[in-house]
């Protein structure tokens, strides 16, 4: 073949997945982050698969590595978590889509999660920093128009929102993620939310948090 040829040749078209496989890998990632709630990151690859209902093989394939599933179960709750903060930006009560964006994202569970980001996992992977980025984006853009609406207090930022709802979605020690702890999770926040609305009855030590100030911690809740 000429190079002429070559150039003019069509490009190869590159398959598309098939459905029963995407189907697949979906399952995967959900019955993982579930199991990952449950019993942590270090949970046997073969019961993931058990419980997700495929063979160890298509796990492997899909997933070679612990760190690929980890990563593909956080991107998974970034990318729902940003889509809540966007629904909750379409209505009309500035707060009122803050509060609900507040309790769909506590049923996440980000808390729960946060030990899956230790150790050796590339927190600053690409997929993820754009994942994280337009996260972040959904959720100041939430804050500022009940702030700008008058409706949420001027000293908190979107630092302490998310601290708040990272540490009542972690269980305390010898707890488990069950019915009784979703009462109390969502118990707490509402309490948390009555603090936030303005009128402000109080005046907060300290500064905002920023989003800036949860970057320095290791394990930052602007990612799950």
């Amino acid at each position: 073949m000429t190079s002429t040829d070559a150039d003019t040749a069509p490009a190869r078209r590159v398959p598309r997945p098939r459905a029963d496989a995407l189907r697949n890998r979906e399952r995967i990632v959900s019955t993982a982050r579930e199991m990952f709630v449950e019993f942590g990151p270090q949970v046997p690859y073969d019961e993931v698969a058990r419980r997700a209902g495929v063979g160890n093989a298509t796990l492997y394939r899909n997933f070679p590595e612990r760190n690929d599933l980890v990563r593909e179960v956080v991107l998974s709750i970034m990318a729902r978590v940003t889509e809540l903060a966007e629904r909750a930006a379409e209505e009309d009560d500035v707060f009122a889509g803050l509060r609900r964006f507040t309790h769909a994202a506590a049923d996440e569970r980000i808390g729960a999660l946060c030990p899956m980001l230790d150790g050796a996992f590339d927190k600053d992977h690409p997929d993820l920093t754009v994942e994280r980025e337009r996260l972040e984006e959904a959720v100041q853009s939430l804050v500022d128009r009940a702030q700008q609406a008058g409706r949420l207090r001027a000293d908190v930022g979107v630092g302490d929102l998310m601290v708040a709802v990272s540490q009542l979605t972690r269980p305390l020690p010898g707890t488990a993620c069950g019915a009784g702890f979703d009462q109390f999770v969502h118990r707490h926040l509402q309490l948390f939310l009555d603090g936030l609305e303005a009128p402000a009855r109080s005046e907060l030590p300290g500064a905002a948090v920023t989003l800036e100030d949860l970057r320095r911690d290791s394990c930052s809740p602007r990612t799950p």
